[in-house]
């Protein structure tokens, strides 16, 4: 591998290979990554309360209790005799862990290779190309679960999510979180210009699957064609799981045992194809 241009060293080979045989130091290598990336967020925490915590709970509150109050009619609910503030945020805390995730591995993954260098400098040690994505990854999955739980613990206080499912929301949650980000970080391990990349991403991806998969309105209410673009989204599949696990089997949105396990496994494969493509692609990226 070889530093980039004007990078510290640039031109000169720095000692690393993602296929050598993983010795006993290796295993320790992905905590550091881990390590390096907690202590930076120690230091940058403040900045990522209002994206992370702020905007969801005022969505919620908005949308929730809001347009709630014209959703639900004086006898009852529009929304499949679910009170619309449940509706919400059952769906919400999805899609807020969809948005977290796949910002956590934009720029924080395009930074280190075009213009900190710190993945360079992190591969000049014993540390590989894996332990660079699986440091990363576990350092959003903490992250995805601070998401996720807070915002869980407070809808259930408000009285919009009940019931002994609620737990079950947050790993639901976090799988989705981790999904995206997985991918993103593939995607943005591609990347070579300055970012114009992650407008298209936020533009044509996340914001529609954010509007159209389910959150804010019960995907019945779009035309025949439009809800079967809606099912691949894999926002649409966690959604349903949020929603079933935050209302309880008493809901009528409550899912058969073959759906959970269709839903679930669409998260997974998310996750693992993400994990895998993210480790193929800063391998050709950073080794040469």
């Amino acid at each position: 591998m070889t530093s980039p241009e004007g990078a510290p060293g640039a031109g000169a080979s720095l000692p690393t290979d993602p296929r050598r045989p993983v010795s006993s130091s290796s295993f320790s290598g992905w905590r550091a990554v881990l390590t390096y990336w907690l202590m930076r967020y120690r230091r940058i925490w403040p900045s990522t309360v209002v994206s992370s915590f702020l905007a969801p709970l005022l969505y919620l509150a908005g949308l929730g209790y809001g347009l709630g109050s014209l959703v639900d009619g004086p006898g009852g609910s529009a929304i499949n005799g679910v009170a619309y503030v449940a509706f919400v945020a059952t769906g919400l805390v999805a899609a807020q862990t969809m948005m977290t995730g796949s910002g956590e591995a934009t720029y924080n993954v395009l930074a280190p290779i075009k213009w900190t260098y710190n993945y360079y400098a992190m591969l000049a040690t014993p540390i590989r190309v894996v332990d660079l994505v699986r440091g990363q990854l576990v350092y959003i999955l903490i992250r995805m679960t601070m998401v996720a739980g807070v915002f869980t613990a407070v809808a259930t206080a408000l009285g919009a999510m009940s019931g002994a499912w609620v737990p079950a929301v947050v790993v639901v949650a976090v799988l989705t979180g981790m999904g995206f980000a997985a991918c993103t970080f593939a995607y943005s391990a591609g990347i070579t210009d300055s970012g114009q990349g992650f407008n298209i991403l936020q533009r044509f991806v996340i914001m529609p699957m954010f509007l159209f998969s389910g959150t804010f309105f019960p995907l019945e209410q779009l035309p025949t064609g439009l809800q079967a673009v809606a099912w691949v989204s894999p926002l649409t599949h966690a959604v349903a799981l949020t929603r079933a696990f935050g209302l309880g089997p008493d809901s009528p949105l409550w899912l058969e045992p073959w759906r959970f396990g269709v839903h679930l496994a669409v998260l997974v494969a998310m996750i693992a194809v993400g994990y895998a493509l993210a480790v193929r692609r800063l391998t050709k990226r950073m080794v040469v």
